[in-house]
């Protein structure tokens, strides 16, 4: 069977197109997944991210993806990029308290930092626990863009600072992997990652 990633549609996540392209590049077969029936075709997963942690979940319930989602992101490889990481979790604090999709143990609340929110550009991430994901990575820079962060002490596998405050930039549990910035933003960074999440 061919290693088709199915990458989600669920409305306001508006960085689907680049996504799409980005891991096209890295030799990956893509289908755009509007319905929980098309998840049953698909080997792998991404959760794209752009907006707010409510609006995130409102979308997923309304397009009737969400329980689905929720069984298959359990068995097939599946990555969340920015919100998409951030949605994995129990609880987001955005625009008041929102049940996420509760597959990690971990809560989104506002990035409390004396600087610049959002940070905003590229920045180095720290690997603290090697992973597939993330191999051949260890120190390189990727693009961010949030004001959220994931607050989680058990699934962390790269951290990143910014001003003096280091937050989590990527996770996983088991066939679940987390990143806090946009690999489809990052260059040729990003493109290596996607290579190895289609090698998984």
């Amino acid at each position: 069977m061919s290693n088709i990633i199915g990458l989600i549609n669920y409305g306001i996540a508006g960085n689907i197109h680049s996504i799409k392209k980005a891991i096209e590049k890295a030799g990956g077969v893509v289908k755009v997944i509007n319905t929980k029936e098309e998840l049953e075709s698909v080997e792998k997963l991404v959760i794209p991210g752009v907006g707010s942690f409510k609006d995130a979940m409102q979308e997923l319930q309304k397009s009737g993806l969400l329980d689905a989602l929720k069984i298959a992101a359990t068995t097939k490889p599946t990555l969340g990029i920015c919100l998409g990481m951030q949605i994995l979790s129990t609880l987001g604090f955005e625009y008041g308290k929102t049940k996420g999709l509760a597959l990690i143990n971990a809560e989104v609340k506002p990035m409390i930092v004396d600087a610049k929110v959002p940070h905003m550009g590229f920045n180095k991430i720290d690997v603290v626990k090697s992973n597939r994901l993330l191999n051949g990575l260890e120190n390189e820079e990727f693009y961010f863009m949030h004001s959220y962060e994931v607050v989680n002490y058990t699934n962390i596998v790269a951290l990143t600072e910014y001003e003096g405050h280091k937050f989590v930039s990527s996770l996983q549990q088991n066939n679940l992997y987390g990143v806090q910035f946009h690999p489809e933003k990052s260059r040729e960074a990003g493109i290596k990652l996607f290579k190895n999440f289609i090698e998984l």
